[in-house]
């Protein structure tokens, strides 16, 4: 898959003035932090929309007894988490993408911006899975977590007993490892709780035997908020985990890009399936 380049318009004048190697790199950091900036200004615009809890709507319909049909197979609920000081109005693109390639029971969690521990909210979210399912009348659901927001979402799941729930995670720029950029931030204790060894993220790192939840993690080449890169990376013996290279986008981008998106629905199918998840979420890239 190939993401669209963004119109940098001083391109030529770079590429003149730095060596071949570093012009590529800078060219591509200067394309990803564009889009970034472009996707910011979007997202301000769509902030207000999402500050409210979305409504939820009845279970799905079931279908008339006259009615003959196919078997198919049953997908889960999906879960969407975003990250710090952010709503679900980021999601709204992936949201669409998701429905248009038959997932219609996807739903946008908001968590406080005003949360100040991961455990907290962690715990929220266990109380609206739990709802989700009695609704839907679902078993398990899938979770998409945007940074922070993926970082909750596996504290739940290894943590709180949350893999009985969670089929499958896709997290997108989570630092799973902690990162140290915007060391200024350290004053909020959710941002201290985001650093690298961390209570938190020590309990994460503990052994998890028999976790059940399939996770994909995808992480970013170009992404300024983690430091290092790999922090968003999922590296724990006990996991079923797939690192997913994403090549030109940046932090902000990953919820959004429809190629990225393309990458969430396949980690979210083919995880059904052992070996073949193994063999394709594992290798694909998104440059």
């Amino acid at each position: 898959m190939k993401v669209t380049r963004a119109a940098v318009p001083f391109l030529p004048l770079c590429q003149r003035l730095l060596p071949s190697r570093l012009a590529g790199l800078s060219m591509a950091l200067l394309k990803a932090t564009a889009l970034d900036l472009a996707i910011l200004a979007g997202h301000l615009l769509l902030y207000p929309s999402g500050i409210t809890q979305e409504r939820r709507g009845p279970g799905p319909a079931l279908p008339s007894p006259d009615t003959a049909q196919l078997p198919t197979e049953a997908r889960p609920p999906v879960v969407l988490l975003h990250g710090f000081i952010d709503n679900r109005s980021v999601f709204v693109l992936l949201r669409r993408n998701l429905a248009q390639h038959g997932r219609h029971q996807v739903e946008s969690l908001n968590y406080s911006p005003l949360t100040c521990d991961i455990r907290t909210a962690a715990e929220l979210l266990a109380r609206h899975i739990e709802e989700i399912c009695e609704r839907t009348g679902s078993k398990q659901v899938d979770i998409v977590g945007h940074s922070l927001g993926g970082l909750i979402a596996r504290y739940y799941v290894q943590r709180l007993g949350g893999d009985v729930r969670v089929k499958t995670l896709v997290t997108l720029g989570t630092p799973h490892s902690g990162t140290r950029v915007a060391p200024l931030m350290n004053a909020h204790p959710i941002v201290r709780q985001m650093r690298p060894g961390s209570d938190v993220l020590e309990e994460l790192s503990r052994p998890a035997p028999g976790c059940r939840t399939h996770f994909v993690s995808f992480w970013s080449d170009l992404d300024h908020l983690m430091e290092p890169l790999e922090a968003a990376c999922i590296d724990h013996p006990d996991l079923q985990a797939h690192n997913v290279r994403v090549s030109g986008v940046g932090h902000l981008a990953l919820p959004v890009h429809p190629a990225v998106a393309a990458g969430i629905r396949q980690a979210l199918d083919t995880a059904r399936t052992e070996g073949e998840a193994a063999a394709r979420a594992g290798g694909l890239t998104v440059a």
